[in-house]
């Protein structure tokens, strides 16, 4: 089956997320996370976009950008992600696929919502349990917002909220999950269809297996998903 084309962002904002291939990890040391920051501050210039939010967790990055041209955003993840994963597998020795399936991409449009999904991306290693303040986690552009300004453009969501009570609403976890789908819900059919494709297995009896067995058979399906 084809898969969807993107829905398009008519702001020109993007929630993109990548992970690491059966979520792995797709940073290893801390030059691994400096490369990839060097990438968005190169990209910038040659193709000329705006990053407003980062983080880069050990197993996958989120990403607000907002693209200058519309549909450069497949050219912007296409080069990060060709660069970065050709140095990674020339540093450890290793070769095929780092990030898992292809990125996932939502639109955004600078509303109500717009600041909360800041704050989520900035509170990802506190969810994880990483760190207890903020300010602590080298790899988001939390920071930038505290001090120096080299990749993030950091006026719009300051001046929508004001520098005092943007930094009061971070102390506040975020409820929501503001989840990204990267290719269109299946139907039920279309689902049983795929699970016999991948495993030649009626579904009913996936749960009659081996436990060793079905948890194979799942993590399988995670994959192809």
């Amino acid at each position: 089956m084809a898969r969807e084309a993107r829905k398009l962002s008519e702001s020109g904002f993007y929630h993109v997320v990548f992970r690491g291939i059966n979520h792995q990890d797709i940073f290893e040391e801390e030059q691994d996370f400096e490369y990839m920051l060097e990438i968005f501050k190169v990209l910038k210039q040659e193709i000329g976009f705006e990053v407003h939010a980062y983080c880069l967790m050990t197993n996958h990055v989120q990403i607000l950008l907002k693209e200058n041209q519309p549909g450069d955003i497949s050219t912007i993840i296409k080069r990060l992600l060709i660069k970065y994963v050709m140095k990674f597998n020339r540093n450890y020795q290793r070769s095929g696929a780092l990030i898992g399936s292809r990125y996932k991409s939502k639109a955004v449009e600078v509303d109500e919502y717009f600041i909360p999904l800041i704050i989520y991306i900035h509170q990802n290693p506190m969810r994880a349990g990483i760190v207890q303040k903020l300010e602590n986690y080298k790899y988001s552009s939390y920071c930038e917002y505290i001090a120096k300004r080299e990749i993030v453009e950091t006026s719009l969501s300051l001046d929508m909220l004001g520098k005092k009570e943007w930094f009061k609403a971070h102390q506040q976890m975020v409820e929501n999950k503001f989840e990204v789908e990267g290719r269109k819900k299946l139907s039920g059919e279309e689902i049983r269809q795929k699970i016999l494709k991948i495993t030649n297995i009626v579904p009913q009896k996936i749960g009659m297996l081996e436990r060793r067995e079905r948890d194979k058979i799942i993590n399988q399906l995670k994959e192809e998903s």
